[in-house]
């Protein structure tokens, strides 16, 4: 991954964000698919923005996912009525895209043989995410008991021209002495909306039972 150089910097509000703040903008692993979003995908992702989960482009050189700068992850977070610190977001942007690198490598695991191959490999279609929205397995595995994930993404994934949905819950790791969060867990697996979906975690599933 490298700073996209041919692209101009970020340019949120000058009267809301601090100027000293990076503009630079780092190209991700993550291959995006050439058409565009739909304008209903869209209206959902500027209804329900993950953190700084809107629309960032696609680098012209790489084709791949561009993240948000410190800038605009900081005019995110004010959008959303957080009061973020500037001296935060040398920490929480490369988190943020050290944990979207993290959701990818699981998609492609998913993914492998599955036939993307055959096209240079699964791309990112789309995404959206919705921390108030538990996924039907995070909102029963919190009737039983167990810690609620504090975020979850919705990824549309291309395999050649066939799009398949995945969901990604965010769970919180273990905390340092000061309180500060040490790691995270991501559970990503396929929907349950669809026949593919299905047959992958099935297919998942009796392949950790047999292999016990």
């Amino acid at each position: 991954m490298a700073a996209d150089q041919a692209l101009p910097r970020s340019s949120p509000s000058q009267s809301t964000v601090p100027k000293h703040l990076n503009s630079f903008r780092e190209i991700s692993s993550i291959p995006r698919t050439t058409t565009p979003s739909s304008s209903r995908q869209q209206q959902q992702q500027k209804q329900h923005p993950a953190n700084a989960e809107q629309e960032t482009g696609r680098s012209a050189i790489t084709g791949n996912w561009i993240y948000p700068s410190e800038e605009m992850f900081f005019a995110a977070m004010r959008r959303k009525a957080y009061d973020p610190k500037t001296e935060d977001m040398k920490v929480i942007v490369p988190i943020h895209n050290a944990v979207n690198e993290r959701a990818w490598k699981e998609i492609r695991e998913w993914e492998r043989g599955r036939g993307a191959e055959r096209c240079g490999g699964p791309r990112l279609h789309s995404f959206s995410g919705n921390s108030q929205a538990l996924s039907p397995k995070a909102r029963m595995n919190t009737l039983l008991g167990y810690t609620a994930p504090f975020d979850r993404h919705d990824w549309v994934v291309d395999r050649c021209g066939s799009r398949l949905e995945y969901v990604i819950d965010f769970y919180a790791g273990k905390k340092d002495a000061e309180g500060k969060m040490l790691s995270f867990y991501l559970d990503v697996r396929p929907k349950l909306n669809s026949w593919e979906g299905v047959k992958m975690r099935v297919g998942r599933a009796l392949g950790s039972f047999v292999g016990r």
